[in-house]
């Protein structure tokens, strides 16, 4: 669908109904499993870049856009309207992205604003958020920051856990065990050191394993330490042995074993836990999601392409 728009967030809530985000403001929902989309555009929002969502059933969506002035709005009638939950007006605000413990329970995070990584937090299913930014007491370092190329450098996982991937001159790995009151830092030694290197994708399978990938979006043909691996909740990271073949921007672990890596030069499958990777295609990509109470695998990018994976 050659949609004017370049979608990096999506939701894949059943195998049914999945919602998308993208630039010139749209947003796309399915409720047939993909086969179908109806493309919406908010009204008085027609501009902005929304870089991720968060859909909780075929009604109820959070939409967050990149840039300032930044916006977080909600829908409770699939999309037909929008309420405005959350607005910040200053010119250095960036959110990078959001996930949600259930359905009322979120979190979003931005670039720093004075060195200290912006948190936001919701525990009505995005009604409110209140700033949570003094709970991480780590000082950001200058050119570090998060990346909304696929509102995937942040991960929840049941019980309060959450990751936060950070990249530029520095990639570190920010996570908390309480909902975001209580944090810790990991140094993550992948592609790092320029304002396009670092985390752009990660995911979890439980509270230990988890994959990482990203390198340089400027570059993103070549391969050189942009996909890592972690036994141990992001506390220390290695190499696979067979590394994706470019710039990676969205992870998927469709199980224990089963990892899909995805970016503007194609998409790479392991079935090893990430140990070693092989391309299967050129296809250019944003972000990949699976469903969250079922198995459709949905990958989106620009010009609002979206394709299903067939997980064999």
């Amino acid at each position: 669908m050659d949609t004017k728009t370049s979608i990096r967030g999506l939701s894949v809530v059943s195998d049914s109904v999945a919602w998308v985000s993208g630039s010139n403001g749209f947003i796309g929902k399915t409720i047939d499993g993909g086969e179908n989309w109806k493309w919406i555009q908010p009204a008085g929002y027609e501009k902005l870049d929304f870089r991720d969502i968060e859909a909780f059933d075929a009604d109820r969506a959070v939409i967050v856009n990149a840039g300032s002035p930044a916006y977080i709005l909600l829908t409770i009638d699939g999309g037909k309207t929008w309420k405005e939950t959350y607005k910040n007006v200053d010119s250095a605000i960036f959110l990078d992205g959001m996930d949600f413990w259930s359905e009322k329970r979120g979190i979003a995070f931005g670039d720093p604003i004075q060195n200290r990584l912006q948190l936001l937090i919701t525990d009505d299913g995005g009604q409110s958020w209140a700033d949570i930014t003094a709970k991480l007491p780590f000082e950001m370092e200058k050119g570090e920051a998060g990346f909304a190329a696929s509102g995937s450098t942040i991960k929840t996982l049941p019980g309060g856990k959450v990751w936060i991937a950070t990249g530029g001159t520095k990639s570190n790995i920010y996570t908390s065990d309480d909902y975001g009151m209580n944090w810790k830092k990991f140094e993550c030694p992948i592609l790092q050191g320029a304002n396009s290197t670092g985390v752009f994708g990660m995911d979890f399978y439980d509270g230990n394993i988890g994959v990482v990938v990203g390198g340089d979006y400027t570059k993103d043909k070549e391969n050189s330490n942009n996909v890592l691996t972690t036994t141990d909740g992001g506390k220390t990271w290695r190499k696979p042995s067979r590394a994706v073949s470019g710039f990676r921007s969205s992870v998927l672990m469709y199980n224990d074993k089963s990892c899909i890596a995805t970016g503007t030069s194609g998409t790479d499958v392991s079935k090893d836990a990430g140990q070693s990777w092989y391309h299967i295609s050129d296809e250019s990509f944003n972000v990949i999601k699976r469903a969250k109470n079922g198995g459709l695998v949905l990958l989106a990018g620009d010009k609002g392409l979206i394709y299903s994976f067939a997980i064999k």
